[in-house]
């Protein structure tokens, strides 16, 4: 893709329109924007006039233009873009639909066609809205422009949908927008391309997207870390919760790591705010722009009111917002100027004993800025401007944002309705450096997600996938002890074991001491204990020569192993091959407990053991791991070691491995280590 190409594209001295009623919207959108370059129109038939000349193609231009918007059919639009390719031109809108999205042979064909016709210009869609550069004032959008940067600072909205890219721009919220760029079928200009190229925009200070699909997450990774290393954030809203594919899996490991929870655990790790709601997304996008993400999640939430202070305690609590106590040395001061009468707490309900009294009001602000909180939120509700009088909102809100600015805080107002916080005080805010957070649940959930990516940015190193080369093909499992003596090779403690005949068993179980387990050794059991190919606690050298006998029935050899007696947690460790992200790890309960509880989380690379511990952290099963109800600790910096040994074989078996699922590693008590006592390794034939 040229960069030049786009460079021009995005920001156009010479426009071409090509087509006839959407172009009549672009140009109208052109002069709503106030775009001051040359505007060409082109249509077949459409007669020149006073004010409007219409040339027939794109070869009688008088230049080439920097950027075009193409409203002409889809069987058109091949030829469009290659008359633009030898004109020089730059890049181009492909606005019309019909291509690959139909998933038609035809389609397919139109979009082969474009990619050819189309050298190396850059574009996008096809199937797409267009874009608009509030910046430099470019609208090539056949619609309504409303809205954009009040300065040259604001956030770039991505988006998969016209539909979303329109509702976005007209959020009455105060977001400051820079770019909105309609994506469509992603067939030249990926999201991924966007984020790179406007990284380079000093203007551009986050970005917010909105995506149904990934086009190559190998490089949608690469440009997110290349926002996160020019300091520019991003938030997202992405489809498909609920609807994502199961994948098919013959691990636990690969059944609990379906698309969108493998998506959700990328956007964790790599320091993204997954949004639920546009509303939460724009309000998360504010926080970014004034100021990037939180230095951590430490907030003072304040107000006049003690129902508004309850209600965030409980909004807040599906957030990991905290909420300290003022420090000592600021509450005297912050008493004083409330009175005593007034309860300190936080969330802090000040009441409206000096809500008239500016000296005290300004007194109560600075300190509680003094207190240096991550982001000190006012919350309060104002009347309708235009049917009310306001001034008794209007005087301690400013006071709030002047102590702020001379404080340098990162500083909040907060209303619980998305409509009480009119536009001439949402203006004031912007303008001075406060976020106006509209919408209680929604502000908060901002808060916190900038909080995270500060989180992120600060403690864990960029997301850096490991992806093999090709997809597999023909699939073979291996046994259990080889599973095994592959993992052992690469660190992970496993039992004393031997796998024999039928007739040997016996033997082995007392060469190993008893007591041992004894399980069924066929590469075609891949979950043994189904189908009773499991047997625990054998005593006896009778005891094993019995069970071995049963066995047979399922294989003719049998696999003896040390039982592990004084095990105080079963943890489950896996790794599975994400058909886009590549390598995952799965961390949860293990044994019995997988199925029952789903208790597990999912881990990008790099595989840190400072990311294990936080994955493991996040477990329901911690609780077993840090001594429950009087019983031991478990060895958690030897389960910590385990899982990288596990995610060391992963890593050297990359373009081999499909799936891999220990479970479980027993976790004896601390300072005993753990065990790996079943493992289940699914390799591509070729690694055989």
């Amino acid at each position: 893709m040229n960069r030049e190409s786009l460079r021009r594209l995005l920001a156009p001295k010479t426009i071409a329109l090509v087509g006839g009623h959407w172009t009549d919207a672009v140009a109208n959108a052109c002069q709503q924007i106030g775009y001051t370059g040359t505007l060409w129109r082109i249509h077949p038939t459409r007669p020149s006039d006073a004010t409007t000349t219409y040339y027939r193609s794109i070869e009688e231009l008088p230049g080439a233009p920097d950027a075009s918007f193409l409203a002409a059919p889809a069987s058109e639009l091949p030829d469009l873009a290659g008359a633009l390719r030898r004109r020089g031109a730059g890049g181009f809108v492909g606005f019309a639909s019909g291509f690959d999205e139909t998933a038609t042979e035809e389609g397919r064909q139109l979009t082969a066609n474009l990619v050819e016709q189309s050298g190396d210009l850059a574009f996008t869609g096809p199937n797409c809205y267009g874009l608009v550069n509030f910046f430099d004032r470019v609208a090539l959008w056949p619609d309504q422009v409303v809205g954009g940067a009040r300065s040259d600072r604001g956030v770039a909205i991505l988006c998969q949908s016209g539909t979303i890219s329109l509702t976005l721009m007209f959020n009455q919220r105060d977001l400051p927008i820079g770019y909105v760029i309609s994506v469509g079928n992603q067939t030249r200009l990926a999201l991924e391309d966007l984020i790179e190229a406007l990284c380079d925009d000093p203007r551009v200070t986050a970005f917010g997207l909105y995506i149904e699909g990934i086009k190559d997450a190998g490089r949608f990774a690469e440009a997110v870390n290349t926002a996160r290393a020019a300091g520019k954030p991003i938030a997202l809203v992405k489809s498909g919760r609920t609807a994502a594919a199961a994948q098919a899996a013959a691990t636990h490991t690969g059944a609990m790591t379906g698309a969108d929870a493998v998506f959700d655990a990328y956007c964790r790790d790599a320091g993204i705010a997954r949004c639920d709601t546009l509303a939460t997304l724009v309000e998360t996008l504010k926080v970014l722009h004034s100021g990037g993400p939180l230095a951590g999640r430490k907030v003072l939430v304040m107000g006049a009111s003690g129902g508004d202070m309850a209600m965030t305690s409980d909004v807040a609590r599906h957030t990991a917002l905290e909420f300290p106590p003022l420090p000592i040395e600021i509450r005297a001061a912050v008493q004083e100027a409330v009175g005593a009468r007034v309860t300190i707490s936080n969330p802090f309900d000040f009441h409206t004993y000096i809500w008239f009294n500016q000296p005290k009001m300004q007194a109560l602000f600075s300190n509680v800025f003094k207190a240096h909180y991550d982001a000190v939120a006012f919350m309060l509700d104002c009347p309708p401007a235009d049917r009310s009088d306001t001034a008794a909102f209007d005087g301690p809100i400013r006071l709030f944002v002047a102590e702020a600015q001379k404080a340098g805080a990162r500083a909040a107002m907060l209303a619980s309705l998305p409509e009480t916080l009119y536009e001439g005080i949402r203006s004031h805010c912007t303008e001075n450096g406060v976020i106006p957070l509209q919408g209680q649940r929604e502000g908060l959930e901002a808060l916190n997600a900038a909080a995270h990516i500060g989180e992120r940015w600060r403690s864990a190193p960029p997301v850096v996938l490991q992806r093999p080369k090709a997809p597999p093909t023909t699939i073979r499992t291996l046994r259990e002890d080889e599973g095994k003596a592959a993992l052992a090779a690469h660190g992970l403690p496993v039992p004393i074991a031997r796998t024999v005949g039928i007739a040997d068993a016996a033997a082995a179980a007392s060469a190993i001491g008893f007591p041992v387990v004894i399980k069924a050794a066929s590469a075609d059991l891949a979950h043994k204990s189904d189908v009773g190919g499991v047997a625990l606690n054998i005593r006896s050298a009778e005891e094993a020569a019995a069970t071995a006998t049963r066995l047979a029935a399922l294989s003719d050899r049998v696999l003896v192993e040390q039982m592990v007696v004084d095990g105080v947690a079963e943890i489950l460790v896996g790794i599975t091959v994400d058909p886009q992200f590549g390598q995952v790890l799965v961390l949860g309960a293990g044994g019995v407990y997988t199925e029952y509880l789903h208790d597990s989380t999912t881990v990008l690379p790099p595989f840190t053991s400072d990311a294990i511990r936080a994955a493991i952290a996040r477990l329901q099963v911690l609780r077993l791991l840090q001594g429950f109800r009087g019983k031991p600790a478990g060895d958690l910096d030897a389960l910590v070691a385990a899982v990288l040994a596990v995610a060391r074989y992963a890593s050297a078996n990359i373009d081999q491995l499909v799936e891999l699922d220990v479970n479980p590693i027993i976790v004896r008590p601390q300072g005993r280590g753990v065990v790996a006592v079943d493992a289940l390794i699914r390799l591509t034939e070729s690694s055989a």
